[in-house]
């Protein structure tokens, strides 16, 4: 059962993401501080996705098929989420 839902949680942390489109079709979103704070948040949270799905198929011991492919997506995310947040501390210093 464990198995299961932490297969679930892997699962659904795939298309959250995804949602920053929804979010940023407001004109609050486009804004300057709050723009920076929720890419910050979605960052944290891919890359957070990311881990959470690598220590859930080496530690928890969890490998069937849907747990493989949600944490090669997810870890896609991380990779991408990590050179994101330096190029924004990089342009942030420049």
């Amino acid at each position: 059962m464990k198995n299961k839902i932490l297969t679930v949680i892997s699962t659904v942390m795939i298309f959250i993401p995804w949602t920053i489109l929804i979010i940023r079709q407001n004109e609050w979103a486009l804004k300057s501080p709050a723009a920076e704070i929720t890419i910050g948040c979605y960052i944290a949270f891919m890359i957070l996705s990311g881990i959470f799905s690598i220590i859930c198929y080496t530690k928890g011991n969890i490998k069937n098929k849907l747990m493989q492919v949600s944490m090669v997506i997810n870890c896609i995310y991380a990779f991408a989420g990590l050179i994101i947040s330096a190029w924004s501390i990089y342009s942030a210093m420049i």
